[in-house]
């Protein structure tokens, strides 16, 4: 095992608090994996083996991550999600699979997903647009986690007003999901987007209200005005 691997274990290990661990815990409905480790210790534990290994070949750094995920602890998922995104000037197109991979593979709970899918393969995409298509296709698979992030991996794109036609189309995709995870996850999309396409997205939710879960709705609706999330939640007899 690589001595960084074992250094931050060490780490971790020592910075574990069972009250935090506890705290963790009721964020979640599954089982997480957790040393109990706050995160702002977690981000300085992060960055301080970046500097480490920050010099070393991507694909060696990639090799560390997978070593990572493989714990199954939270904590070391986050640091993954706090280096890869380190490395985006440096993704090539075939980096996709590796990522879908991982998200298939290792992700098992809401915070890896979105701390992974919002920037990691956000910025992926954002570097290679024509990866939105391959990006769409992860709403068919069986796992949560996978459909989860063909939305919120759009989040910090849509955030700045890109890809409108896109959230849309994994809206429509994923619109009659029955999975809350999935419901939030698109849900969170729309309402980023309507940041900056209030108007798009209110008569998107207003033309599915019917079909759209009311969590997903009541996510996109979020930061809309009172009277514009009130006939949003009007019910059609």
């Amino acid at each position: 095992m690589d001595p960084v691997i074992i250094a931050i274990r060490n780490d971790f290990k020592e910075n574990a608090d069972p009250i935090e661990k506890e705290k963790y815990q009721r964020f979640f409905k599954e089982e997480a994996k957790f040393y109990g480790v706050k995160m702002g210790q977690t981000n300085k534990i992060a960055n301080k083996y970046w500097k480490e290994i920050k010099h070393k070949k991507k694909n060696e750094i990639f090799d560390l991550c997978e070593e990572l995920y493989r714990s199954g602890y939270c904590e070391e998922a986050f640091i993954v999600s706090s280096w890869v995104p380190k490395l985006k000037d440096q993704f090539i197109p075939e980096d996709f699979d590796v990522f879908q991979r991982w998200v298939d593979q290792y992700i098992s709970n809401w915070a890896e997903c979105d701390g992974f899918c919002n920037h990691t393969v956000g910025d992926f995409i954002e570097k290679y647009p024509e990866y939105v298509e391959k990006l769409k296709s992860w709403v068919l698979s069986s796992n949560r986690w996978v459909k989860r992030g063909a939305a919120v991996s759009l989040i910090v794109p849509a955030r700045h007003g890109k890809y409108l036609k896109q959230v849309f189309e994994v809206s429509d995709l994923l619109l009659e999901d029955k999975d809350d995870m999935v419901q939030k996850g698109y849900g969170w999309l729309l309402k980023e987007a309507s940041r900056l396409h209030q108007k798009e997205v209110y008569y998107y939710v207003i033309k599915n209200k019917k079909m759209m879960p009311r969590t997903a709705l009541h996510y996109a609706i979020e930061l809309m005005p009172k009277e514009l999330k009130m006939e949003a939640m009007k019910k059609d007899w």
